[in-house]
């Protein structure tokens, strides 16, 4: 099993992307500068010692540095050895709505943010149970199954978009029954549903699920995101917030009392999402207080890590770089 140690540093490659684009954005610019002093085979014959070629490898050597310098930062690993572990805990299955109102910012810097570290927060409080995570918005899929691979985990959440689910609305029912789907049928307690949403669009199934749910044993709890006077939804593909057809701005507003009810019926708490360390720590101890059960799971337990070898790759490409000249004359200087 492949997996990055510290994740995290896998957002600096935007930084590489970025780069590229201004470099390819400058060396635009600068032949379109070339065309206006006049003929452009002409021009560059006027500057001998000029060479894209070389500065062209030059960049691209220098982006391989980076490149390899970020994946040994962030410390790809293999898994050497596993054993069994065995927990006391119980299962737990997220559900996090990722549709198009959970960009709404009235929940800084917006509800899918503010929710992804609420669950990052919430991971180390509840470390010892088996946790999985399922995607919804008009229609709800397994994205984790149970596991104790935190590590795994995290990378799916942290990947969580509305892009992930492309039919839009909010199907809690069929995330609650999802999520149904994923506990051992066999087991009549041990298992716990925690449905994060703004509520938004009504599930009049939604209930429905919820007390077939609790007839298997299965308790759900609910956190709210976004608040009661509402946002604009922003629209990454439109670069503006979403309008109706009468081009007025949609409003999202949390439906804080379809998340309640649901709370209710399936015998579990309801928190609106403020702040993220005391709403996690409420949320993790009302989870602890459930009724636990030792359980047993291979995990890795020792890796083999490869970081030496990316950081090495990347220092290579920089003395390569170094001894590459930017000018053609110094090539024949050479000769």
């Amino acid at each position: 099993m492949m997996r990055f140690q510290h994740i995290e540093y896998l957002w600096l490659l935007w930084a590489v992307v970025l780069l590229s684009a201004v470099y390819f954005a400058a060396q635009i610019s600068r032949k379109h500068k070339i065309r206006k002093i006049g003929d452009e085979a002409l021009v560059l014959k006027l500057m001998p010692g000029y060479s894209a070629a070389l500065n062209n490898i030059r960049f691209i050597l220098v982006l391989l540095a980076l490149v390899s310098g970020i994946i040994g930062l962030a410390n790809l690993q293999s898994g050497a050895r596993s054993e069994k572990i065995e927990r006391k805990g119980i299962d737990v299955m997220i559900a996090l709505d990722v549709s198009k109102s959970m960009l709404a910012k009235d929940a800084a810097p917006d509800r899918l943010e503010k929710s992804k570290r609420f669950i990052y927060k919430l991971l180390e409080k509840i470390s010892n149970n088996r946790v999985g995570l399922i995607l919804f918005a008009g229609k709800a899929y397994t994205s984790v199954p149970l596991t104790i691979d935190l590590s795994a985990f995290k990378m799916n959440l942290e990947t969580a978009t509305p892009d992930a689910v492309p039919t839009q609305g909010t199907v809690l029912a069929e995330a609650v029954n999802m999520a149904r789907a994923a506990f051992n049928t066999k087991d009549t307690k041990y298992k716990s549903i925690l449905l994060i949403s703004d509520g938004e669009d009504h599930d009049e199934d939604a209930l429905d699920a919820v007390k077939q749910a609790v007839q298997e044993g299965i308790m759900i709890h609910t956190v709210g995101v976004g608040s009661a006077e509402g946002s604009p939804i922003f629209d990454p593909e439109t670069g503006s917030n979403k309008t109706d057809q009468e081009g007025q701005e949609v409003i999202s507003k949390l439906n804080e009392k379809e998340l309640q009810d649901i709370a209710s019926a399936g015998q579990g708490n309801y928190l609106l999402l403020n702040n993220i360390e005391s709403a996690a720590e409420q949320m993790a101890r009302h989870i602890n207080s459930a009724e636990q059960r030792s359980f047993g799971d291979s995990m890795f337990t020792d890796y083999d890590s490869y970081f030496q070898f990316f950081l090495g790759a990347s220092l290579l490409f920089l003395i390569i770089e170094f001894f590459i000249p930017q000018r053609k004359k110094m090539i024949w200087a050479q000769g």
